[in-house]
């Protein structure tokens, strides 16, 4: 397993840890869902393999093994968030909008209109995530860690996962 892919298992699994610390408060908290994952994974693989041509998601699911349903909604949400643009004909399918080394991942993220949250309260409103006036005990910690997350995913770029996958092999 990649060095990405690890990383983004532990994160997965802090987040379920989180989300389980909390249960016991019944709030739900945004994780990093499939939809992040598979966006990232579709992105770098149209970064990778569209140097010459448009890439379609047919290619894609294969290669990413995704549903091309689920990257139908995707792309729909990235196109329309000016990530990618599509290009018709019969060597039609996706483009990026900008080069791999200008995309963020945390900017995919915002396409999909989602974020990395590890607690429930909002900095808006005097209600804590224990549903009470008083933040949890162990609230700071988590806003530590969403911030620091939040923050790892601004740095990275979508070059970074194309680089570190060609010097792998």
């Amino acid at each position: 397993m990649g060095r990405f892919a690890s990383l983004f298992n532990f994160l997965l699994n802090l987040t379920i840890l989180v989300g389980y610390i909390y249960k016991s408060h019944k709030i739900t908290l945004m994780k990093l869902n499939t939809k992040s994952r598979y966006a990232v994974m579709a992105l770098a693989d149209l970064a990778k393999f569209s140097y010459q041509n448009p890439v379609s998601l047919r290619d894609i699911s294969l290669r990413q093994n995704i549903s091309i349903l689920y990257l139908e909604q995707i792309f729909l949400k990235l196109k329309k968030n000016n990530v990618v643009r599509s290009v018709r004909g019969i060597n039609g399918g996706y483009v990026l909008n900008k080069n791999p080394e200008d995309i963020k991942i945390a900017e995919i993220f915002l396409a999909l209109d989602e974020k990395v949250k590890t607690i429930a309260c909002k900095k808006d409103i005097k209600k804590s995530c224990t549903g009470k006036s008083v933040k949890c005990i162990t609230h700071n910690l988590w806003d530590e860690l969403e911030i620091y997350i939040n923050s790892f995913f601004e740095k990275k770029k979508l070059s970074d996962l194309i680089n570190k996958h060609q010097n792998r092999i």
